[in-house]
């Protein structure tokens, strides 16, 4: 009587059960699996390792491996939980499941805190949000002069710095996305609802207006 050989099935670095994944995320079980065939594609676009690296990452969200960009940087560094430098499997899903339409809205407004958050002090403070008003410009080729950034970054914190301190902590900030709930549009793929009926053009692009800023 013969006996069956099973080859063992080779996953990427990182690679955690779907199962255990979609407990933890918005995604469903067959949405994970839909996602790690989408990780593996990215993972070996320029580094065939299993990984995704900063390049293959900004490829993939923005179609451009090596400009520089603030926004791209700390959205890769957000998703890069280990803080190793590389993303894997469970970081991708886990990290992107703050993106699904369904995921609750105070996951996306501490998300979008911590994008803004770049010294990573508990507080957005003038020159940070300036910084991001200016990359998220820049990734959406917008040019607007500095006065009128400056004038974005002023009305944000006449609203949003109730206590008057010179700084957003993550409960004023709250409060002013709800008022302004614009802010949260780049926080929502669509797509990711619909991941297992196709592979999305996977591109992150930041539509920013000086209207929607204020």
């Amino acid at each position: 009587m013969g006996c069956v050989c099973v080859k063992p099935v080779k996953h990427t670095p990182g690679y955690e059960d779907p199962v255990i994944l979609a407990s933890e995320t918005t995604f469903t079980v067959s949405e994970v699996e839909a996602l790690y065939e989408l990780f593996k594609k990215i993972s070996h676009s320029i580094i065939k390792d299993g990984l995704i690296h900063k390049e293959e990452f900004q490829l993939a969200l923005f179609r451009n491996s090596n400009k520089k960009n603030l926004f791209a940087d700390r959205v890769f560094d957000l998703f890069d939980a280990k803080r190793n430098g590389v993303i894997d499997f469970g970081e991708f899903v886990r990290s992107l499941s703050i993106f699904h339409p369904d995921t609750e809205k105070t996951e996306k407004i501490s998300f979008a805190f911590r994008l803004y958050d770049l010294r990573h002090t508990g507080f957005i403070e003038p020159d940070e949000l300036k910084e991001m008003v200016l990359a998220l410009l820049n990734e959406s080729d917008l040019c607007l002069s500095d006065d009128v950034v400056q004038q974005i970054v002023d009305k944000t914190f006449a609203e949003a710095d109730k206590k008057g301190d010179g700084k957003i902590d993550p409960d004023e900030w709250k409060e002013f996305v709800v008022q302004n709930p614009s802010l949260l549009k780049n926080m929502t793929l669509p797509y990711l609802k619909d991941i297992t009926m196709a592979f999305p053009s996977f591109v992150m692009k930041s539509e920013v207006n000086d209207d929607e800023m204020m």
